[in-house]
């Protein structure tokens, strides 16, 4: 288990030495004063391109900005979930003040106002003016900044679509006025919280109320998610439970897995390549933004294709995957595939010719190709 653990702990070392941190510092009118950030930007980022990024804001980035950004980067890496922006506030010195509410009113005061005041008029603007970031935002908080993160959720149009509050230090009020504000959210909206067996026992029982409060509200709009980790304290639990949070924000996105192929794509009353035009569109209707077709889909769907025996989605598969990636050997395999099945073999064996010159893709390459055209010939001598 210890050479699990760090074996883990070295792949994130590894992963981030390709994308490292870029400190900035903001001039706030609102703070009175200088603000530094911590800035992970996509690999392979490029100003120039009109692709943007969801935009990760992380509180306490002084020690919650690694665990964030390295997270985001090694489940990007596999397309688990999209690159993304991540920007973290460096609050070591500033934090009680930052989140400070009023003793009668329990909202945002003082300099916690200020700061409040500072994420929306000056911080999200300074992003976006030199980043490529979208309009899907999500917010990271631990125990009183998972508080705070709250009242960004009680503006007429919320500043962010996730939340993410790890053992959240709640304000007085907050459970009811947060039962109050998710019931009527008209947009969808991702929200998370966590605790632990041994996180700090007066946090833990109020956080345990909260779950008990939210999961009675009834918003189809809400999308909740509530971990409860055991042999985790209040610091531990921060590890675990933003890769969890991640997952469920950016369920939408990931790739066909086994599970939604059997239980989903197989069963689903729509063809198999409706099934891929609805999942990405709505992808790109939750978060925001295009994906981009990956093979791993591809794959799903021609599987689903054969199984379900419609040669109609295979070939609107086959000329999707050819508009896609006209350089790829996929466009050469996949249209291949479709005249193979529908018994044009001369016209498959000249496809899957044509894709020797292509370039290899993750799962085609020149060995592929050349089985199926050796089986193409051997059955055209038969």
């Amino acid at each position: 288990m210890k050479n699990f653990y760090n074996l883990l702990i070295f792949s994130f070392i590894a992963l981030n030495i390709q994308a490292q941190a870029i400190y900035k510092t903001i001039d706030s009118y609102k703070l009175e004063g200088e603000r530094e950030l911590k800035i992970q930007l996509p690999r392979n980022y490029d100003p120039e391109d009109k692709r943007t990024y969801p935009l990760i804001i992380v509180l306490d980035g002084d020690y919650l900005f690694e665990p964030v950004a390295g997270n985001i980067d090694y489940q990007a890496y596999w397309e688990d979930i999209p690159d993304c922006i991540v920007v973290g506030i460096k609050q070591g010195n500033t934090r009680e003040d930052d989140f400070f509410y009023d003793d009668e009113s329990f909202f945002p005061a003082h300099d916690g106002a200020a700061f409040y005041e500072f994420m929306a008029a000056e911080l999200l603007p300074f992003i976006e003016d030199n980043y490529k970031a979208s309009d899907f935002r999500i917010i990271v908080g631990h125990d009183l900044g998972a508080n705070f993160i709250n009242y960004y959720l009680f503006k007429d149009v919320p500043l962010f679509r996730s939340y993410i509050a790890l053992s959240p230090d709640l304000a007085p009020e907050m459970m009811n006025r947060l039962k109050q504000r998710l019931s009527v959210l008209n947009r969808e909206t991702f929200y998370y919280m966590a605790t632990a067996d041994a996180d700090v026992k007066s946090l833990r029982t109020s956080i345990i109320k909260n779950d008990s409060i939210i999961k009675t509200i009834d918003n189809d709009k809400l999308f909740y998610k509530f971990d409860d980790f055991e042999d985790a304290n209040h610091y531990s639990l921060v590890g675990r439970g933003i890769p969890k949070a991640l997952n469920e924000i950016f369920a939408f996105y990931k790739p066909i897995n086994g599970k939604e192929y059997t239980e989903q794509l197989l069963t689903s009353e729509s063809t198999p390549y409706d099934y891929l035009i609805k999942k990405y569109e709505d992808i790109e209707y939750f978060y925001g933004f295009e994906k981009k077709l990956i093979e791993n889909d591809i794959r799903a769907i021609a599987a689903a294709c054969k199984s379900k025996d419609d040669l109609e989605s295979l070939e609107k598969l086959s000329k999707l995957v050819k508009k896609e990636f006209p350089e790829s050997m996929l466009s050469a395999y996949y249209l291949g595939m479709y005249h193979e099945k529908e018994g044009n073999i001369k016209k498959a064996l000249q496809r899957y010719k044509s894709g020797l010159l292509l370039e290899p893709s993750q799962f085609i390459d020149k060995e592929v190709l050349l089985e199926k055209i050796y089986d193409m010939q051997e059955e055209m001598d038969n």
